[in-house]
């Protein structure tokens, strides 16, 4: 087991008092595999991440649980610890790559930097590590573009950049935070082609962070779905796109448009994501789901196991 997180809870100082972002998450990556965490916008992906890499903002903290990597708990890590940790086994590609890079760097100089901080290669060995990295990653020619700054490259461009900086020490965990996002169709297929192989060559990790079923198939092994900072199903890919058993995830799949479909309005799912201080202590997503009965507002729902999949809800059906 490369990365285990067991019951993380992690919750941020504000005027309205403390408020949890992520509620008693639990999941595990084995080495070599591809797990992707799926949710709405503020259901908690993002800040999993961060509570993962240590980078939370700071009025953030992880008040419950442990994050347990190669063994060991991350969060009685010193700073110095986790910042050689970062980069050298857990490497991040965060959601912009525009906001990323610093725009005063070419983006030779910023590959540069973080392989001579994170290894003892020479300035010679570096400089063709750098140039190897970006062949790896597919820019065209390297050796013009490393000279070049971060407005001269294209959105999928700059997020090549961005997997050669994460990839260059080689990590065992490769966080991809939204990594397709503005970005056009055959672009996203063309960056997720490339996290899929990076996996391939180097045997690492990927946490894929999206909201994007459509990404999810193409390249997750398994997935996670979140919903109002908790994860309400987990399993297989292929189980959870065929047979959903949580009603959050079938209504997610519902939205999807599909071509086949002659109905005049794409499906919705009824009523609102509660506001994070207004999340109730059973399903939150009791007052939108069709299915819910007095049992689902009596306490929070249990797991319940399946063959290779877990779900939280109380009224488990499996949707052909």
């Amino acid at each position: 087991m490369l990365l285990d997180v067991q019951h993380l809870t992690t919750e941020f100082k504000t005027r309205h008092g403390p408020i949890q972002a992520v509620r008693d998450v639990s999941f595990c990556i084995e080495k070599g595999e591809i797990l992707a965490l799926v949710g709405e916008s503020g259901s908690g992906k993002s800040v999993t991440s961060l509570s993962i890499m240590g980078l939370l903002s700071s009025n953030g903290r992880v008040s419950n649980g442990k994050i347990m990597f190669n063994g060991e708990d991350l969060l009685t890590k010193s700073d110095h610890a986790l910042r050689k940790i970062r980069g050298n086994n857990i490497s991040m590609i965060f959601q912009e790559p525009m906001t990323s890079l610093n725009p005063i760097f070419t983006v030779g100089d910023q590959i540069l930097e973080s392989i001579r901080l994170h290894t003892k290669l020479t300035k010679k060995e570096a400089q063709e590590k750098m140039l190897h990295l970006l062949d790896l990653v597919g820019i065209p020619n390297p050796a013009k573009r490393v000279k070049d700054y971060p407005h001269q490259l294209s959105g999928g461009m700059r997020q090549r950049i961005m997997i050669a900086i994460a990839m260059s020490c080689e990590p065992q965990l490769l966080i991809a935070d939204e990594p397709t996002t503005a970005l056009d169709v055959t672009i996203q297929a063309q960056i997720l082609d490339l996290i899929y192989r990076m996996r391939e060559q180097f045997n690492i990790s990927v946490l894929l962070i999206t909201h994007d079923l459509g990404v999810v198939a193409e390249a997750a092994d398994r997935v996670a779905v979140m919903y109002c900072g908790r994860i309400v199903e987990e399993g297989t890919t292929r189980d959870i796109l065929t047979r959903p058993c949580h009603p959050y995830t079938q209504g997610l799949l519902k939205s999807i448009p599909r071509l086949d479909d002659n109905s005049q309005r794409l499906y919705m799912i009824p009523g609102m994501v509660p506001p994070p201080e207004e999340v109730p202590d059973f399903c939150a997503f009791a007052d939108r789901c069709e299915r819910a009965t007095e049992d689902c507002r009596k306490g929070l729902p249990p797991f319940v196991s399946l063959k290779d999949r877990r779900v939280r809800c109380v009224n488990v059906i499996a949707e052909d």
